[in-house]
């Protein structure tokens, strides 16, 4: 019980999101839907970081630095939240992929959509979560070959949108019969919350990197960030604008 109260008073704003993925995930999906993607989605990433920190498969190879071991739960040598968040990550990813794709392409064009949009926030979080000795974060782990994304990579972004492709994958198979909330309600009148979750890890991420100085990793992330928001208004526009001129048709 130490190390879970450890836990929660070293990363108080994890438990935040992840609070909020519960509260968005049964207002969307149900409890028990929301346990299901869980399910999914953290064996998963937690298998991904095992397997990284010893082969570098998924992620690229990285080392936890153990400065928090007897402070915060471990699973190995991997810390509990850090898996533990590509659940609350992968859901809003997930949430902002109905929105964009509105019920068009089927389960793999869902599952692959939210897969680059979790990758997508990794390219402002792990930057600045490798610079975590110079915020609240910590020095928790490290990359001993770098990397040229701003010291990260490139096949950690590969990885994190694998795991997102088969997280969200699996949960899609699993959910059936098909549940209209859980496989993208074309009206979008569930996945508000958990769109504003996705919004609230970016913009939390960003801020830290601005507080840290990192002005063109900041840069970076809001030029890749508006690009990718626009594409997301427009592509969500046009769903919208196809189911109309469809149900006219219907009616017609």
């Amino acid at each position: 019980m130490d190390l879970v109260f450890g836990t929660l008073l070293l990363r108080p704003y994890v438990f935040g999101f992840l609070a909020a993925y519960v509260l968005a995930g049964a207002l969307d999906l149900g409890l028990k839907r929301t346990a299901l993607f869980t399910a999914c989605v953290w064996p998963i990433a937690l298998e991904a970081e095992l397997s990284s920190t010893r082969t570098g498969i998924p992620f690229g190879l990285y080392t936890y630095t153990q400065n928090t071991r007897g402070q915060e739960l471990f699973i190995a040598d991997v810390p509990f939240m850090d898996s533990l968040s590509f659940t609350f990550l992968a859901y809003a990813s997930f949430c902002l992929a109905r929105v964009v794709l509105r019920g068009r392409g089927g389960r793999p064009l869902l599952a692959l959509t939210s897969g680059v949009l979790m990758m997508l926030l990794d390219v402002v979080i792990d930057p600045a979560a490798v610079r975590g000795h110079r915020w609240f974060l910590g020095y928790i782990f490290y990359y001993p070959d770098g990397g040229p994304y701003f010291g990260v990579p490139i096949s950690n972004f590969v990885g994190w949108a694998l795991v997102g492709i088969i997280g969200v994958g699996a949960y899609l198979v699993l959910q059936r019969p098909a549940h209209p909330k859980a496989g993208g309600d074309p009206d979008g009148r569930r996945v508000g919350p958990g769109v504003a979750l996705y919004y609230a890890v970016l913009s939390f991420n960003l801020v830290v990197t601005a507080w840290i100085g990192e002005w063109m990793l900041l840069a970076a992330g809001l030029g890749i960030h508006t690009a990718s928001g626009g594409a997301v208004l427009i592509l969500a526009t046009r769903a919208r604008s196809d189911r109309r001129e469809k149900r006219g048709d219907h009616r017609g």
